[in-house]
């Protein structure tokens, strides 16, 4: 385990004190503090994170305390609940339950060490941060090529994997499941996610600015035709990870996806699942 003994700070990984953990796991530019006493939340933070951590001594976007769910839940198909209330966002998902104060940029989690948990702390959370900062997760693959990220999206089962699998050599994956993207001084940028789907692999912590995004489909020979601006909008918003409905979060998604597709080219690919679909796009 990387800690931080007192009077020797560790560049990446845990700082210990009495105990005490400190964790920051920096993904997309924004960094989430982790602090606790419990080792083996520690161990997996550090395991399942390891490539998107920041020193233990880094500042952080905001902070959680975090302790061990006392219950158990099993399954990774609870609901997400979110509600707003004063101010405070209350989040409960399977053994996950947290509270999060945006003014204070502090928090509080229950949860145990599952990765499954913590990743979907990670994913709710940095949707709230997103919001106000213009950028969403989208349920998408990117990858970057010639300096460039592309986005595939589309309903599961329409070849976010496979146009993974069918990837060059020269291509560097951000994500196989889920994309971070925000605006930046040069347009939206897609970043690197340790967010895993059928692949199992990471994406690199990097990141490159948007090219393009194209809506999936399985087809007879490959097809890529753009998509006209409304179509677009509605296309981007059917696969964007957001859970709260307060109104003012809301808006703030459909204003950032309004915004990213007014700058992005958004196509539909028709695609055979043959390498030659990455010399045409």
């Amino acid at each position: 385990m990387l800690h931080a003994p007192l009077g020797a700070p560790a560049e990446t990984g845990m700082h210990r004190e009495s105990a005490r953990f400190r964790v920051v796991i920096n993904i997309g530019g924004l960094a989430i503090g982790f602090v606790g006493t419990d080792p083996a939340i520690a161990q997996s933070l550090e395991r399942r994170y390891h490539a998107y951590l920041a020193s233990p001594l880094a500042p952080a976007t905001c902070e959680f305390t975090v302790v061990r769910a006392t219950a158990r839940v099993e399954g990774d198909n609870a609901g997400v609940e979110i509600t707003h209330h004063d101010g405070r966002w209350f989040i409960r998902r399977g053994s996950l339950s947290a509270e999060y104060d945006p003014a204070a940029a502090r928090g509080s989690a229950h949860l145990d060490d599952r990765p499954y948990n913590i990743d979907s702390l990670l994913r709710i959370v940095h949707t709230l941060l997103l919001a106000r900062e213009g950028g969403f997760l989208l349920h998408a693959a990117s990858a970057v090529r010639d300096g460039h990220a592309l986005v595939f999206t589309g309903a599961s089962g329409a070849g976010k994997t496979t146009i993974c699998r069918l990837a060059p050599p020269d291509a560097v994956l951000l994500t196989d499941e889920i994309s971070y993207l925000r605006p930046t001084a040069h347009g939206y940028t897609a970043f690197g996610t340790p967010f895993t789907g059928e692949l199992g692999i990471p994406g690199m912590p990097i990141s490159a600015p948007v090219r393009a995004v194209y809506l999936l489909a399985h087809g007879d020979r490959t097809r890529i035709e753009p998509m006209r601006p409304a179509e677009a909008v509605r296309s981007v918003l059917r696969h964007v990870l957001f859970f709260a409905t307060e109104p003012e979060s809301v808006q703030a998604v459909l204003n950032a996806v309004c915004q990213f597709t007014r700058s992005t080219p958004v196509y539909r690919l028709e695609f055979r699942p043959e390498p030659d679909v990455w010399e045409r796009i």
